[in-house]
C-alpha cells in the first residue's frame, strides 16, 4: 500500500514533509517521505490535502486495565493487599475489548505504554506495551519495564518518609542479588520476607537491564538521588517519569543518558516536591539534550489528549521567556520519544523503515485540536472508525418516541 500526496509526519523528530509517500508492505513500512517510488501493483490512497503520521503512543496509561474509575471491580491497576509487588504482571489483565480502547484508536492513538499503579509498596510491578488493534492480541511486548513510585508518594507507601522508600528500594535490589547468588537459601517464602521468590527474580531483569527501570519522581533533589543509582547498579536501564522539576538539573540527567517521561504542561505547584514546576520544563530538557517523551495516561480527558499537550508545547514557543519545542520535536514527543525511554523505538513510533506501520489520516495538522482522524491502521491494517461513544452520539441525535426509552433496547 502506498499513501500519497499528503504531509508525512515521520515522527522521528523531523518537520514535516509536503508531498510525501508512505509505504506499507507486510505490516512495515517500507519507506516514508517525499520522493518515495510507488512499487508497482500498490495499492494507492491519495492523501492530498491531508496529513499522514505515525500513530501516538500513550505513554503510562491505564488504558485497557480500568473501564470505570469508581468501580473496583473493573480496575485492574493496582494491587493494595497483594504480598507480590515487583512480579505483578499487568498483560494478564489487558482487555482488547475495553469500551475505552476504540475511542482512543479514533483520536489517533495506536499503542500505549500501559502501567501499573503503586497501592502497598513502591514497586508497582511490570507494565506492558499494547496495540490498539480491533482483535484480540493486543499486548506487543508484556513486562516491558518495573515500575517504582518514590518521592512524596512513594515515602507515604514505605512507612512516611523518603529515606524509607529509598531503604526499601536499595534493600529489595541487594536481596535480589542475593537471590542470584544463591535462590535455595533464600527466604521467599516465609511471612515475615520482604521479597516474595517471584519479586527477586522480575528485580533480577532489572540488575541486569534486560528491561528498563521506571522511577516516578518529581523533586530536584529527588531525581539526583535516583541517578545516583547508577553508581552502585551500573546495569541499571534508569527512566525517570514526571521529573516537574527535572529542569533544575537537566544538564545531569542529559549527561547520564537517562530519557525522561514528563508530565506535559505541570505548571502549579500542586505539591511540595514540585514547587518549581513550570510550562516551560519539557523544553529546556529538550534543550539540555535530553530525550523527552510525554505522558498523558490516566487523564479524564483521555489518552488522545496527548496531542492537545504537544500542541500547546509548540504554541509557547511564542510567549516571551518561555521554552516550548518546534513542531517535530513536539510530535515525537507523543510517539517516537515514549517509545525510545523503554527501548523500543526501533519497532513502534515512527514511520521510519522497518517500523511497525501504525499510521494515521488526518484531515488537517494532528497537532490541531479542529483535526480528526480519517483512517488509522495498526501493523498494517485498516481499523474500524467506530466506538462506543460514536454509537452512543448516533443513537440518541435525533430522539424518537416510542414505549420504552432506547435503552432498555438490546441489538
Amino acid at each position: 500500500m502506498a499513501i500519497t500526496g499528503g504531509t508525512v509526519a515521520i515522527g522521528d523528530g523531523s518537520a514535516p514533509v509536503e508531498r510525501g509517500t508512505v509505504v506499507i508492505a507486510n505490516g512495515r513500512i517500507v519507506a516514508a517521505g517525499r520522493g518515495v517510488a510507488v512499487p508497482a501493483g500498490a495499492q494507492v490512497i491519495d492523501a492530498t490535502g491531508k496529513w499522514v503520521a505515525a500513530g501516538i503512543v500513550s505513554a503510562m496509561s491505564d488504558l485497557s486495565l480500568i473501564d470505570a474509575d469508581g468501580v473496583s471491580e473493573s480496575n485492574d491497576v493496582g494491587a493494595r493487599n497483594s504480598p507480590y509487588k515487583a512480579s505483578i504482571d499487568v498483560s494478564v489483565a489487558v482487555n482488547p475489548a475495553g469500551v475505552k480502547v476504540a475511542n482512543e484508536r479514533l483520536g489517533g492513538v495506536t499503542r500505549a505504554i500501559v502501567s501499573p499503579s503503586a497501592g502497598g509498596s513502591i514497586f508497582a510491578g511490570q507494565g506492558a506495551v499494547i496495540d490498539l488493534g480491533a482483535d484480540a492480541d493486543a499486548v506487543t511486548r508484556p513486562r516491558a519495564f518495573q515500575y517504582v513510585e518514590l518521592g512524596e508518594d512513594g515515602g507515604r507507601l514505605a512507612g512516611g518518609s523518603r529515606p524509607a522508600a529509598y531503604a526499601l528500594l536499595r534493600d529489595s535490589l541487594a536481596q535480589a542479588q542475593d537471590y542470584r547468588r544463591s535462590p535455595a537459601a533464600f527466604d521467599g517464602r516465609s511471612g515475615d520476607a520482604l521479597l516474595k521468590r517471584a519479586d527477586a527474580q522480575a528485580l533480577l531483569r532489572v540488575l541486569d537491564g534486560t528491561v528498563p527501570l521506571l522511577v516516578h519522581v518529581q523533586r530536584a533533589s529527588d531525581i539526583r538521588i535516583v541517578l545516583g543509582l547508577r553508581r552502585d547498579y551500573p546495569g541499571v536501564r534508569l527512566v525517570l517519569v514526571g521529573a516537574n522539576e527535572g529542569w533544575l538539573v537537566a544538564r545531569e540527567i542529559a549527561a547520564a543518558g537517562v530519557p525522561v517521561i514528563a508530565d506535559a504542561l505541570a505548571d502549579l505547584p500542586i505539591a511540595f516536591e514540585s514547587l518549581a514546576a513550570t510550562e516551560s520544563n519539557v523544553g529546556r530538557l529538550r534543550a539540555a539534550g535530553v530525550r523527552v517523551g510525554l505522558m498523558g495516561g490516566g487523564t479524564q480527558s483521555g489518552d488522545h489528549v496527548l496531542r492537545q499537550f504537544a500542541g500547546n508545547l509548540v504554541a509557547i514557543t511564542r510567549i516571551p521567556g518561555a521554552t516550548g519545542l518546534e513542531w517535530g520535536q513536539a510530535f515525537a514527543a507523543i510517539t517516537s520519544g515514549p517509545a525510545a525511554a523503554i527501548g523500543m523505538d526501533g519497532e513502534i513510533g515512527s514511520l521510519r523503515p522497518g517500523r511497525r506501520a501504525d499510521v494515521v489520516l488526518w484531515d488537517g495538522d494532528p497537532l490541531e485540536l479542529s483535526s480528526a482522524a480519517e483512517a488509522v491502521w495498526i501493523d498494517g491494517r485498516p481499523q474500524p472508525m467506530d466506538s462506543r461513544q460514536k454509537q452512543l452520539r448516533d443513537r440518541y441525535l435525533v430522539p424518537v418516541e416510542g414505549a420504552l426509552p432506547k435503552a432498555y433496547e438490546r441489538r
